[in-house]
């Protein structure tokens, strides 16, 4: 079943002293394009977050934000009391500010460098092991929306796929009268110049020249590649390069019948599977 490489995945955890938030938003990329937000904390752990998302998603522009919210009373960052102390003590010293309430000399110390010290904190293992099961629980919401979008993929190929298939249907109908109507022409401009031709002669040229606009095998080619993408289309995995190529390969027989046709009417049936094959290549961005 294929997979749309659009998607949406959040999950809360609750912790004893703080509220984390796993958010994931993939958009379609011919690869993996991985962007990673999170805590400076978390940082030592990114690889191996990394990995997970990586394994999971496979392709596609993948955002990857962590949020974390302190609940409890614990903090990472607390006022360095020495240096606001010594940054009073030198604004005192200044006569124009000398006179100053302390309420203000300490509103102005404490927007100076260096006031607050931050602790660098190790991530605790039972904490992250609750990280990377929120991660799976996101992933996986992300791997539900992408099948659930998928479907969608899905029905709009069988769809387009079915109307190529029925115009392929009305080209081989078609095929004995544009043959007949190649030799009317043929004979019309030999008429035409009115001149004495052997019979023969001209049932030969007339052979090759039919030969040579045969589309028998793109017909034949044409039908077998409809059938293998509707086969890929079911398949267990999802392989959006592979129906791509497929893509690529009846694109390539639509044309040559259209460029042997020689024939209006069939022109235009040509024109209308390509209508229909292009809608197909503009999704095939999205699948996975």
């Amino acid at each position: 079943m294929i997979q749309s490489m659009t998607g949406f995945g959040k999950h809360r955890l609750e912790l004893p002293n703080k509220k984390i938030t796993i958010e994931i938003k993939t958009l379609n990329s011919k690869n993996l394009d991985l962007n990673a937000r999170m805590p400076s904390q978390y940082r030592e752990k990114e690889l191996s977050l990394r990995n997970k998302i990586s394994k999971s998603l496979q392709r596609g522009k993948v955002d990857f934000s962590l949020y974390a919210e302190v609940t409890g009373e614990e903090t990472s960052s607390s006022i360095n009391a020495v240096v606001v102390k010594n940054y009073i003590a030198q604004l005192k010293a200044i006569p124009e500010t000398g006179n100053k309430d302390d309420v203000e000399l300490l509103k102005m110390a404490i927007r100076l460098p260096d006031v607050l010290k931050t602790d660098r904190e190790e991530v605790d293992e039972n904490e992250f092991a609750a990280i990377d099961k929120a991660l799976e629980n996101a992933l996986q919401e992300v791997t539900r929306y992408r099948l659930d979008e998928g479907k969608a993929l899905e029905q709009d190929f069988v769809l387009r796929i079915t109307n190529i298939k029925n115009i392929l249907s009305e080209i081989i109908a078609m095929d004995p009268q544009r043959v007949e109507a190649v030799k009317e022409r043929l004979r019309k401009g030999i008429a035409d110049l009115k001149e004495n031709v052997d019979e023969n002669r001209f049932e030969q040229e007339l052979v090759y020249y039919i030969e040579k606009y045969d589309i028998t095998e793109e017909k034949i080619r044409l039908d077998n590649h409809l059938a293998y993408f509707t086969e890929s289309l079911h398949s267990s995995d999802s392989n959006g390069k592979k129906l791509g190529f497929i893509g690529q390969e009846i694109g390539r027989e639509v044309n040559t019948i259209g460029s042997k046709s020689n024939y209006a009417p069939m022109q235009k049936l040509v024109v209308e599977m390509k209508d229909e094959l292009e809608k197909i290549k503009e999704q095939l961005l999205n699948v996975l």
